[in-house]
């Protein structure tokens, strides 16, 4: 990324200087993009998972709200959970004015990120199209369409032949099992690079003095004699502070166990995998919701393709081979020149949903402890909007209006948030 860095301190900006500088070192110069501290036995704020959403809140909390006496603790490395495993689609076309809020509020955020990080999260607006198979289908889709368009962000309808125009791959024959009858394109929509937008954030965080603790896994909450909050326990000792913020993905009911109340959460795998490399073939991101899968090229040519939740509850980070099956056998029946490519490589990734299918941004029973988890399959494309109204929950320890309708306290009063069907994958 050749820019300027900007409201930052410390370590040297990316630019063309640097790279013409460090060529003549043949690139074996460069400073570590981010420090490996020891732990302090205190913090003002400890964030618990070394994820976007982690890292994104420790940077916001750091750039907007001045709070730098900061620890991230990280049970295994930076980019190695949910991050670096999922299919990298970013868009905002929701159902509820709730979930499109904070989801365009993230997307406004992507679009300005490598200028800010000063490092190229390779955002690329290439456009996501939702198809409809059914007449009841294309009814939710235009259902939504409208709620989207109500609220200010950019959506339209497709038919099929306009749809074709667009992924010329794909299958429009009426006769097939799941016939595509049109669709809802979000231009401003597309993918990034999902490891560059924890190693930005990263960066920026530990140059406003954050501490980035790799390989100190959280094994219990200490809490004071009125309850609040203490600190962690770690397999690197205990870490006091003044308040604990945890974003931990998958395991977010495992934590919440651990500092003594329930969350109205499950988690389950998400599987993914890509084919080997090809010409370019595909230049938009389609997502199907009816037959569980959604195509998208990579840039090094590669086809990623995404299924559907597994049934059952897991923490392993594998899925069933019947939910493959049945995403390479949808790939297979849309987009038929995809029967003769071999698959590369396959992984999978923890989800953690709540009934509702919307995220959990939210004070707990416990004082000076916070979660931000529930993202279901939706949590990359909220990044960097997850990040900035969360530092500002734990900052102001009260939610601002975009985090409001996300609290814990919604289970108990019934105010629901319900995007199971616009969430784009099947729940």
């Amino acid at each position: 990324m050749v820019g300027i860095r900007r409201g930052v301190v410390g370590k040297a900006s990316y630019s063309l200087f640097a790279l013409a500088r460090n060529a003549l070192s043949y690139h074996e110069d460069w400073r570590e993009a981010w420090r490996s501290p020891e732990p302090k036995k205190h913090y003002k704020v400890i964030i618990v998972g070394g994820g976007g959403h982690g890292l994104a809140t420790a940077y916001y909390l750091a750039r907007v709200h001045g709070i730098r006496d900061i620890a991230v603790l990280e049970k295994g490395w930076i980019g190695g959970g949910n991050t670096g495993r999922n299919t990298t689609i970013i868009r905002s076309g929701y159902l509820w004015d709730e979930s499109i809020a904070l989801y365009e509020h993230a997307l406004k955020l992507w679009e300005t990120m490598s200028q800010e990080l000063n490092f190229n999260v390779m955002f690329s607006q290439r456009g996501v199209i939702n198809l409809s198979h059914s007449v009841h289908e294309m009814r939710e889709m235009r259902r939504r369409y409208e709620a989207v368009r109500l609220n200010g962000v950019d959506i339209e309808m497709l038919s099929p032949s306009e749809i074709k125009k667009m992924v010329p791959i794909i299958n429009i024959d009426p006769n097939i099992r799941y016939p595509v009858m049109g669709g809802i394109l979000q231009r401003r929509a597309g993918t990034a690079r999902h490891d560059a937008v924890a190693w930005g954030y990263a960066r920026g965080a530990d140059d406003m003095g954050v501490d980035i603790i790799q390989n100190c896994e959280v094994t219990g909450f200490r809490r004071k004699a009125d309850g609040a909050i203490e600190g962690v326990e770690t397999n690197r000792g205990f870490i006091g502070a003044d308040k604990v913020g945890c974003v931990p993905a998958g395991h977010s009911a495992v934590l919440a166990e651990m500092a003594g109340f329930k969350l109205p959460i499950q988690a389950r795998p998400l599987q993914a995998m890509v084919s080997e490399p090809v010409k370019p073939c595909i230049d938009t991101v389609v997502m199907s919701n009816a037959v569980h899968m959604y195509i998208s090229q990579s840039d090094k040519g590669e086809l990623v393709l995404g299924a559907g939740t597994d049934s059952y509850n897991s923490y392993a980070q594998r899925g069933s081979f019947n939910i493959a099956e049945h995403l390479m056998a949808a790939t297979v029946e849309l987009y038929p020149i995809t029967s003769r490519l071999r698959m590369l490589r396959s992984w999978g990734g923890i989800v953690d949903t709540c009934p509702d299918a919307s995220p959990i941004l939210s004070k707990t029973p416990v004082p000076g402890l916070y979660f931000n988890c529930g993202w279901g399959t939706g949590g990359f494309k909220a990044t960097p909007g997850s990040g900035h109204v969360f530092a500002d929950l734990i900052a102001n320890d009260r939610p601002n209006a975009i985090a409001a309708p996300f609290a814990l306290d919604r289970f108990r009063t019934g105010y629901l948030v319900d995007e199971h069907g616009a969430a784009g994958v099947a729940h």
